[in-house]
């Protein structure tokens, strides 16, 4: 699915933010990105959705080298990733539907069938009555909402989140995350960059740790199992 060997990463002719990051991701997996800010998460999901080419190194996205990948092609590649970007990037004269719909639109899809399905989802996300509403009528977590339906609609085959709860309480981050679930189970393959310890103590899915630029890759125990197996913890 995607694939990273020894991939460096430098802007301009400063230090590498990105040293040696090679790494694997089955198809239908499900890793959080966690690290503290400025350790280069964001910069790293650019490389994985094909915005930056590295300064050294292998990215594999879909069984292609994207170092020899005509750039004609890209966009087809692109096509099969959904995003969620921290600053939304919603289409100011579109209303949180018409947004929502546009990655179906410009698939060809039929007009109703869209219609009934992305006002379905916005629903399930809490926007029921905000269908009609445009982006600067909505607040952060609200748009970071439409945001993460425009990403899902098309069931991508990648997703890549970059602080998709960050905006929102407690009770709508753990129903995201059920939507993330549920679109994993259904074969999408998931990389959710996060600061919130709560979901990763929830959701004991695995840890792409970034620090200092280089990545670990490490195992991520729910809360009850980590308690049961602590030091000093008798399991009878």
């Amino acid at each position: 699915m995607l694939r990273f060997e020894n991939v460096g990463m430098r802007y301009g002719i400063g230090p590498e933010i990105l040293r040696d990051i090679s790494f694997s991701l089955a198809p239908g997996s499900f890793h959080f990105l966690t690290g503290s800010s400025g350790a280069g998460k964001t910069t790293l999901l650019k490389l994985m959705y094909l915005a930056l080419r590295p300064t050294r190194g292998l990215v594999h996205l879909f069984d292609k080298d994207i170092s020899v990948t005509p750039r004609g092609d890209l966009p087809a590649l692109r096509r099969r990733v959904g995003v969620v970007f921290q600053d939304f990037r919603l289409i100011d004269h579109l209303t949180a539907v018409e947004n929502v719909a546009l990655p179906l639109r410009v698939n060809g899809g039929r007009h109703t069938e869209i219609d009934n399905h992305v006002r379905e989802l916005l629903s399930w996300v809490g926007l029921g009555d905000r269908l009609d509403a445009r982006p600067s009528t909505l607040s952060g977590g609200q748009q970071q909402r439409v945001a993460i339906a425009r990403a899902v609609i098309n069931r991508p085959r990648l997703l890549l989140a970059d602080e998709p709860t960050g905006n929102v309480d407690d009770h709508i981050a753990v129903r995201l995350m059920h939507l993330f679930e549920e679109l994993n189970k259904a074969g999408t393959t998931i990389v959710i960059a996060t600061h919130n310890q709560a979901l990763l103590e929830e959701f004991a899915h695995p840890v792409l740790q970034l620090e200092d630029g280089e990545l670990v890759v490490r195992r991520n125990l729910p809360s009850s199992a980590a308690a049961a197996t602590s030091p000093g913890t008798d399991p009878t």
